[in-house]
């Protein structure tokens, strides 16, 4: 049977999310700004809710920790499908998006595994086991921010796990470095063993060097393949969503870009698009492009679990309810909530001119 759509997200709530997005992820903030707000909003809280998530396992010192923190993100998941969310905006914002975009248990499920396969310190035999954690740490988070997009056919959310994998594979040979010294390695064991590089030396001292720059080199071209896949799904989604997108993609396949200029060396350099950068990427997401090929190809083997998910679960529908502007308290969080909004559009604006003053 369908689901019901509940009540609107709490103004004070999207508040907190819409903070806890421009302190977590400049990248996602800027290009988030070109979202409609009726997608915004939701996307805010669902991002806020997987930010919750990654810290609350990713803060803890210690393996056991990071365990125990697994299991208390299962619950809260549980309560907020359950209708009884944790008191906090984050868990709020979640069970009323998840109602509302029908979105399987299955995908925060994935996602939380993706994070408990951190806290054992999994590592990864082959790129296709790497895909399988992508698919949950990055590939679920694409096909919810489709769902509040309100797009469920499978073609489409097999296209935003591409997006979503492509996004993490960046991120991952962007990290390269940083992941070492907190005893943490991604790249795929057989392509270092290909390249004559020993996990267990490398950890224990990372250092660039051309076989690592080869390594890293390959996790982007592989990257590289999953965005141009994913552009087929951009362009089916609605109208006014792809800019946003687009310019996700296009700055995260930009921090690729300056890994390469940097010559692959993720150890000593850590890669960044500067706002001017992020800026041209927006701008030029907006132009229009002849529509890519490539919607049908099949899904990447270690995400179809999710897209079959979203086929067994009831797709929502719409009730109807009291107008947000009839509750007095309401409107007047409508109003700070419009003017800190465009305090955040100045601030980028200002970012931007700061940028070509540079």
């Amino acid at each position: 049977m369908p689901v019901s759509r509940p009540e609107t997200l709490r103004v004070d709530d999207r508040a907190a999310c819409r903070t806890a997005i421009r302190a977590g992820s400049k990248s996602f903030h800027a290009a988030g700004l070109l979202l409609p707000q009726a997608v915004r909003e939701p996307a805010h809280g669902l991002y806020a809710f997987c930010r919750l998530a990654d810290d609350l396992v990713d803060d803890t010192d210690d393996a056991g920790g990071r365990i125990a923190a697994v299991g208390r993100l299962r619950e809260r998941i549980r309560r907020a499908y359950a209708g009884r969310p944790v008191d906090e905006a984050a868990d709020r914002a979640f069970a009323a998006i998840v109602s509302a975009a029908g979105v399987p248990e299955t995908l925060p499920l994935a996602l939380v595994e993706g994070l408990e396969w951190d806290a054992h310190g999994r590592s990864y035999r082959t790129i296709g086991d790497l895909h399988a954690y992508a698919a949950r740490v990055a590939g679920s988070v694409g096909v919810m921010m489709a769902l509040v997009m309100g797009v469920r056919d499978p073609e489409a959310l097999a296209r935003a796990c591409d997006l979503g994998a492509a996004m993490q594979l960046t991120n991952i040979a962007r990290d390269v470095g940083e992941d070492a010294r907190m005893g943490r390695l991604y790249l795929p064991l057989d392509w270092l063993d290909e390249a004559g590089i020993d996990p267990a030396l490398f950890l224990a001292d990372p250092r660039p060097g051309p076989d690592l720059a080869g390594v890293v080199a390959r996790l982007l071209s592989e990257a590289d393949g999953l965005y141009a896949r994913a552009e087929a799904g951009i362009a089916v989604l609605p109208p006014r969503c792809r800019p946003a997108i687009r310019a996700a993609s296009r700055i995260y396949a930009g921090i690729g870009r300056e890994v390469e200029r940097n010559g692959h060396d993720s150890i000593t350099r850590r890669a960044r698009v500067g706002g001017l950068a992020k800026l041209g990427h927006a701008l030029a997401a907006a132009l229009p492009r002849p529509v890519p090929v490539g919607l049908g190809a099949p899904p990447l083997p270690e995400t179809a679990f999710m897209i079959e998910a979203v086929r067994a679960h009831p797709a929502p529908v719409l009730s109807r309810g009291l107008p947000s502007w009839w509750d007095l308290r309401g409107r007047v969080l409508h109003v700070l909530d419009l003017i800190e909004r465009l305090r955040e559009r100045e601030a980028f604006a200002q970012s931007a001119r700061s940028e070509i003053a540079r």
